[in-house]
């Protein structure tokens, strides 16, 4: 058993290997919405990038200790975050997602929320919202909730859309309930209990794309209405002399963030801070 699950008072395992909180399974987001970013993760720029730049800024800033990636869905985050050799623990409240994560192999996962799980107070070393913040509706109080679950000390790693001008009928589907200016998050993690360490856009290809095809279209009314099939499309690798440069870019990214330099503008925001 992972040591922090023998202090989580309200987990216990089912017969299929998850660690689940009370009696009930619980179901967030839907095995069908889970499944179908299964079918897009593995194939996508978008999520390998974020993989490579979550890895990178982990290593410059590391835990005292396992992460918990809150939110976890599939798990694809916390296995690359395994494969970079660090302690991650998956830890998703939807019940598809977590079978997913059971299936990749990452067992232990627990299907709760991170409130739910009954972790003591200033019991976690470390704890991941990859693009988790912008679905709470209250996303100072959770992460007051979660300064109070770390440890003194404890890390905090997150990322979450940025610019609320590029809001589109994208967001509404996938329940964001807003997008963020790093100034914006910065100011929000000060404010909950934070020391912030380090923080970042990336993505910077992608701002004038997405207000391109997706924001100015859905606020003339004309985007119509996003399937998995046009979600799979826009994450395919691109080909040619624009796919060549995107990769020039993502790569000229990575580096800027294995030396600890911010980039000043982009789709995302990539935030490390540090529990005071």
């Amino acid at each position: 058993m992972h040591p922090l699950l023998e202090l989580a008072k309200n987990l216990h395992r089912s017969e299929e290997g998850l660690w689940l909180a009370g009696a009930s399974v619980p179901s967030a987001f839907g095995e069908r919405g889970h499944d179908g970013l299964l079918e897009i993760e593995a194939g996508s720029f978008w999520f390998r990038h974020r993989n490579r730049c979550v890895t990178e800024v982990v290593r410059a800033h590391p835990p005292a200790g396992a992460i918990l990636d809150v939110g976890a869905g599939n798990g694809y985050v916390t296995l690359a975050l395994r494969q970079a050799g660090f302690d991650a623990l998956a830890v998703e409240p939807g019940i598809g997602g977590a079978r997913n994560a059971l299936r990749r192999g990452l067992e232990p996962v627990v299907c709760a929320t991170i409130e739910g799980a009954g972790f003591p107070d200033g019991s976690l070393p470390a704890v991941g919202l990859f693009d988790v913040l912008e679905h709470i509706r209250d996303d100072g109080g959770f992460l007051r909730t979660i300064r109070r679950l770390l440890r003194p000390d404890g890390m905090l790693y997150l990322s979450v859309p940025a610019y609320q001008w590029l809001w589109s009928s994208e967001d509404v589907l996938a329940g964001h309930y807003r997008r963020y200016a790093l100034r914006r998050i910065t100011a929000l993690l000060r404010n909950s209990g934070y020391s912030v360490l380090f923080a970042t856009y990336f993505f910077a290809v992608l701002p004038l794309p997405i207000f391109a095809l997706r924001s100015l279209p859905s606020r003339l009314g004309l985007r119509k209405a996003p399937s998995l099939e046009s979600a799979t499309a826009e994450h395919r690798p691109r080909e040619g002399a624009a796919g060549r440069l995107m990769e020039r870019v993502l790569d000229w990214e990575v580096r800027r963030i294995q030396r600890g330099l911010r980039i000043l503008a982009g789709g995302s925001c990539l935030v490390v801070a540090r529990a005071e």
